[in-house]
């Protein structure tokens, strides 16, 4: 029988194991991934197209090699045209709306301001007449740095869309690697999967699939609640923007809901800026709504993300919006999505015996 001594070492070796290897993934993920994230994209894409080309090469009697060949070509001009297309209508939008910003304060914002400037001052006239030259001498000059600071804000934005344009040439070298990659991972995948189970024994290899299916499995059941998610917070927006009259809602609500993915960007990214500008051009009606509209996604959105994502990965709702939580903040979008992702695995490999880090119900 296991002696005390023998438990608590054991459970002290374990725990600094364990705490090694989350250290070294932390590690790899916070600085390396971006290393070989060219790499590691070209193989998810070379593995996703694997099946369809050995599918058609049987059906087609075409050599597998020119169907892989076709294939990747064919997804990444779709993506291409996609991106193309999304991304230029976005960043003339975003770049238009920025440009006008000290314009819409010189002709909308700072009439505003000095008509409740006046109101003030006339009920304060009768009162104490030097509580009026106080008002408006502060008020004057809170008008004047308004004025300044929105203009430094916008010069600003453009020149962080100018730093943005600067970091292209490194961001296209690392795309092209991908296409590359993908086309020479795509045809010879076969081949290269065979070459790594050479190096490992039965044993690893077993587990090394079982890891391979769940995660493959998971990652689908995370595109598909996201998905979901999507698809509500779409019906959300198209409903409530068209109920505020807005045109082309539908269309507008698809693109926000795009961006709603991104923890940076997110529904608040567009809706708050674009209800602030309403209300400054005191179209208070819009305005309010956008921020109604706004507070009912974001609710709606912390309700049921816990509990489609946690749902589908076997996760206790509040451990899954703590894993999210805790993921955002070390590793941004990956770690929203790969922490919740990185417990389920772990959840199952201790379910299944490969690994024993905690006990699980009898049944």
């Amino acid at each position: 029988m296991e002696s005390q001594y023998d438990k608590k070492k054991h459970f002290i070796v374990n725990t600094v194991y364990i705490s090694l290897i989350v250290i070294l993934v932390y590690i790899f993920l916070k600085y390396g991934l971006s290393l070989i994230s060219p790499f590691a994209f070209a193989t998810i894409i070379a593995y996703i197209l694997n099946k369809p080309a050995e599918k058609i090469s049987k059906s087609l009697k075409i050599p597998r090699k020119l169907v892989s060949f076709a294939l990747v070509l064919i997804f990444y001009a779709i993506i291409g045209i996609v991106i193309s297309f999304i991304g230029i209508r976005f960043v003339s939008g975003i770049s238009k709306i920025i440009s006008s910003l000290p314009s819409i304060y010189e002709k909308q914002l700072g009439p505003f301001l000095i008509n409740i400037s006046e109101r003030i001052k006339d009920a304060f006239y009768n009162i104490d007449p030097a509580i009026v030259e106080m008002i408006s001498e502060g008020f004057n000059q809170f008008v004047s740095s308004l004025g300044e600071h929105i203009t430094n804000f916008s010069l600003s934005l453009l020149g962080s869309l100018s730093n943005i344009a600067s970091v292209l040439p490194g961001f296209f070298v690392k795309v092209l690697l991908t296409i590359i990659s993908t086309f020479f991972i795509a045809i010879d995948f076969d081949s290269l999967v065979d070459f790594i189970k050479r190096q490992f024994s039965p044993k690893v290899n077993k587990m090394m699939d079982n890891i391979r299916g769940y995660f493959v499995n998971t990652l689908f059941v995370i595109i598909k609640s996201y998905g979901l998610i999507m698809l509500i917070t779409f019906i959300e927006l198209s409903v409530g923007l068209s109920i505020l009259g807005i045109s082309n809602a539908i269309l507008i609500g698809f693109l926000i809901a795009l961006l709603d993915i991104l923890p940076i960007i997110g529904t608040g990214g567009i809706l708050i800026p674009w209800s602030i500008i309403e209300l400054i051009q005191k179209d208070f009606g819009t305005g309010i709504g956008l921020i109604l509209l706004y507070v009912f996604i974001t609710i709606v959105r912390n309700i049921i993300e816990p509990k489609f994502v946690g749902k589908q990965l076997g996760l206790h709702p509040v451990v899954t919006l703590m894993s999210m939580f805790i993921g955002t903040k070390l590793l941004g979008i990956v770690g929203l999505f790969g922490f919740p992702i990185a417990l389920s695995l772990i959840l199952h490999l201790n379910s299944t015996g490969v690994i024993k880090l905690f006990k699980q119900k009898n049944t």
